[in-house]
């Protein structure tokens, strides 16, 4: 593999942040993961029996006394069916709201994993709730549950808990990868934020069914509480922390530059940046306040760590949001959320560390290496790129890797059609593998970002090679 010839100079960048020389025992990594899976596993498990949770309140109520008769038996299923898939929307909420403590306990990514696993249960909970009652309460009076639609719907607060099942039916159903690949994140996002407004909705609902939250129960506290909890943490975290960080750091754009065709670098100026807490590889969220971009946000990593008064992000056009980026003015204020996810130095548990990147994927892999530290030949790099064209940032990543004694590869041009299928396909013909990049894998933490096809050959040659699963960090750049 040979270096290519860059088909034009990236601008200069930010100087480069010295790290520490000093690098982190491997023993000492180890023991760090597993303090993180420790609490990461617990508090997923917590997560999960929220469910059982709620349906033993119900039921040491007094709920269980309701079993009596079979239509009182769908009844009390219809019930527990709605109180279980509320309290798993109410749980997504909180995992959607990007804690600092969840994101240094499971990550951002593995919390996004559990929220999008929770919907689909909440989802069919609740269709069950809806079904059971309809036919619990025709059972109870002798009519067909078609029939008891309307008497249902009579009720005060039925329209509202109609509209919110509707919305959450929204939701879930674009949140399935297939349906989601039709829509932008744009879109996409907007659509998501209906669960907001569905559990709201709901909420009356829930407090007005009979005696099941009777008031003075501990039922009805703990659900206040998670509700307050929920909606406390989107508030807080989502709205009110962003906001005090966007207004103290006085973000601004400062430059955008080209560096190849549909790739610019934002260049923003702020102050205490350092203070944002950022790691290498780690992304935020930005909102661009112009007046075809405020209303929505852009998931984008640092492609460079910030200095006390800039930093930057460098982004490819693939979309139409990403697209007026490129056309952003100078001097537009800029709002974030973050930094988030674990895609960092600290998820380290192995001596050596291996890296590749294809495509943009090197603005996180560029941040990463800038940011880790490391001793003289424990990092190797492999970038990947179609062509000439796609070899982004690949002279700074080349600067950091010689600074730091890194080993630095290339490969250029189309992807094998068989072997390595996530290399160049010259450079799979003539037999390297990844075994052959990285000899030292065996003893690596393997990070790894770039397109969603790419990135997963990548993952399934790694565990080929029998690098287990908390050793490989791979970013995503979908949603």
């Amino acid at each position: 593999m040979t270096a290519p010839t860059l088909a034009r100079p990236a601008p200069s960048p930010p100087p480069l942040r010295e790290a520490s020389s000093r690098s982190i025992p491997a023993v000492d990594r180890r023991r760090q993961y597993a303090r993180r899976a420790r609490r990461s596993d617990l508090l997923v498990v917590m997560l999960w029996m929220s469910g059982a949770i709620a349906a033993a309140l119900y039921l040491v109520t007094g709920a269980g006394t309701m079993f009596a008769t079979p239509s009182d038996a769908v009844t009390s299923l219809g019930i527990l069916a709605g109180l279980v898939g509320t309290d798993f929307i109410l749980v997504m909420l909180v995992l959607a709201a990007r804690i600092p403590l969840l994101d240094r306990t499971i990550g951002h990514d593995r919390a996004i994993a559990v929220h999008r696993a929770l919907g689909k249960p909440a989802l069919f909970l609740l269709l069950a709730h809806a079904a059971l009652l309809l036919l619990g309460y025709g059972m109870s009076a002798g009519l067909d549950p078609i029939a008891e639609i309307g008497p249902m719907l009579a009720l005060p607060d039925l329209p509202l808990a109609a509209l919110a099942l509707g919305l959450l039916i929204a939701v879930v159903v674009t949140s399935l990868v297939a349906v989601r690949r039709r829509f932008g994140y744009e879109s996409w996002h907007l659509i998501h934020l209906l669960s907001y407004v569905a559990v709201a909705f709901a909420l009356p609902h829930q407090l007005s069914v009979g005696g099941v939250l009777a008031e003075g129960t501990a039922q009805r506290a703990y659900w206040i509480a998670l509700y307050a909890v929920a909606f406390g943490a989107i508030g807080a975290f989502r709205f009110l922390a962003p906001a005090v960080r966007s207004v103290r750091h006085r973000m601004s754009v400062a430059a955008v530059v080209p560096i190849a065709p549909g790739v610019v670098s934002i260049v923003l100026s702020g102050r205490d940046l350092r203070r944002l807490g950022a790691a290498g590889g780690q992304f935020l969220i930005w909102r661009f306040w112009t007046g075809s971009t405020w209303w929505h946000s852009h998931p984008i990593s640092l492609s460079a760590m910030p200095a006390d008064d800039f930093a930057r992000i460098t982004v490819r056009e693939l979309g139409a949001g990403s697209s007026r980026l490129s056309r952003i003015p100078v001097g537009t204020r800029v709002s974030f959320e973050g930094p988030y996810g674990l895609f960092s130095d600290v998820a380290r548990t192995a001596p050596k560390v291996a890296i590749l990147a294809a495509g943009i994927g090197v603005t996180p892999i560029r941040a990463l290496l800038e940011d880790s530290r490391l001793r003289p030949g424990e990092a190797t790099v492999l970038l990947r790129a179609g062509d000439d064209g796609e070899t982004y940032l690949w002279d700074e990543v080349r600067e950091i890797a010689e600074a730091k004694q890194a080993r630095l590869f290339v490969s250029t041009g189309h992807r094998a059609r068989a072997g390595a299928t996530w290399l160049a396909d010259a450079d799979a013909a003539r037999g390297v593998t990844l075994a052959s990049v990285f000899p030292d894998l065996a003893d690596s933490d393997l990070y790894v970002c770039g397109p969603a096809s790419w990135l997963d050959a990548v993952v399934a040659d790694a565990r080929h090679h029998g690098v287990p699963s908390h050793r490989i960090h791979a970013e995503r750049f979908d949603w």
